[in-house]
């Protein structure tokens, strides 16, 4: 920021500090210390700034209904818009760390516990999202961990190049293939896996088939891959270029 003499910053903290009994005092406390705009955003906000990350740029999301899928680690956010205008959103309570843990005991995890794994995660996103909301999306945009590290590890890059992973399209059957290779070693074989990394390697299994899951509940049978999210987001409505900016 020095470097570059920005005119303005931002920051942008979600349910970690809304959810926290002392959020507005690290809040005032990130702005005494280092300048920053910190602001706590709702989740509607969350969604939105993440869906305008995911699709500036993309022809195609400004002329048809998308999904964005953010998949963190206790939680994957579902964003449905068009034009910019989001229409729908929804977290729910699924998660690489998450289902990680409550599902994935063995090492590689057991045929069954995948399957526990999916079945968790469809119920889930089902009830989250209406059957209507399902059947409007013609398009899906993935961001996050979990969709950058599959699509490096799709083409092998050694280091990691965001400019290739930038809208890198992942056919479902593609990532039903990748999720059978990372499944079928453990994790130390995992870890060596070209294009991930290594500090991904644990939860990469249930980031993957989170990811189909959702994919086979909208009916969609690719993604396209961004690595611009929420702070690209954030960054293009504090330099006022979305509807509403501040």
């Amino acid at each position: 920021i020095e470097r570059h003499g920005c005119d303005a910053t931002t920051g942008v903290l979600t349910s970690a500090v809304r959810d926290a009994a002392n959020g507005a005092d690290f809040a005032d406390e990130i702005q005494r210390r280092y300048g920053f705009d910190a602001r706590t955003i709702d989740g509607e906000t969350e969604a939105r700034l993440t869906f305008l990350g995911a699709t500036a740029g993309s022809q195609a999301a400004a002329s048809d209904p998308t999904l964005v899928i953010d998949i963190g680690g206790g939680s994957t956010e579902l964003v449905v818009g068009h034009d910019g205008e989001v229409s729908f959103h929804a977290s729910t309570a699924v998660g690489v760390v998450r289902q990680t843990e409550r599902h994935l005991h063995d090492d590689p995890p057991a045929p069954e516990q995948l399957q526990i794994l999916a079945a968790d995660v469809h119920a889930t996103i089902d009830e989250a999202v209406p059957a209507r909301v399902r059947d409007s999306a013609a398009l899906a945009i993935a961001v996050a961990g979990t969709a950058t590290s599959a699509a490096a590890i799709d083409l092998e890059l050694e280091p990691y190049d965001p400019s290739r992973v930038e809208g890198h399209v992942l056919e479902l059957g593609e990532l039903e293939m990748l999720l059978s290779r990372l499944a079928a070693v453990p994790l130390d074989d995992r870890r060596r896996v070209a294009g991930l990394h290594p500090d991904r390697a644990p939860t990469i299994v249930a980031g993957v088939a989170i990811l189909i899951e959702a994919l086979r509940l909208f009916g969609l049978d690719e993604v396209t891959v961004s690595d611009h999210d929420i702070l690209w987001g954030a960054a293009l409505a504090r330099a006022g270029a979305a509807p509403g900016a501040e």
